[in-house]
């Protein structure tokens, strides 16, 4: 298993709740395809380098999992098939990168408790 980490970008018109419901559509795909997610953040709304389809903003969210490399496909098609994700990018993290996310998730665990 390989660990990977997806950033996409939803469009910024929809409520709360449809972007939480988004989320877990596809952390439902992942997780139906074998996935382990290991970590998730949504970044919130925050403003684009360029304009994308007339949007200057977009709902940023962040998922590392560990997944074969036959999931990334799936996913991948889910996103483009979903007319709220404005852009999506999905990488393969190397040791030093899968050790750096380890070492990120850990501290902001600890703010978080306190």
């Amino acid at each position: 298993m390989n660990q990977y980490e997806t950033v996409f970008i939803l469009t910024p018109v929809l409520s709360d709740e449809q972007m939480k419901e988004a989320v877990a559509k596809f952390k439902q795909i992942l997780t139906d395809n074998g996935a382990e997610i290991l970590n998730e953040e949504a970044w919130g709304l925050k403003k684009m380098a360029y304009a994308i389809q007339k949007k200057s903003t977009g709902f940023y969210c962040l998922v590392e999992f560990k997944a074969e490399p036959t999931v990334i496909e799936t996913l991948e098609t889910g996103y483009r098939r979903d007319e709220k994700v404005i852009r999506h990018m999905t990488v393969r993290l190397d040791k030093y990168a899968a050790a750096y996310a380890e070492k990120r998730r850990n501290k902001l665990g600890k703010k978080e408790e306190a």
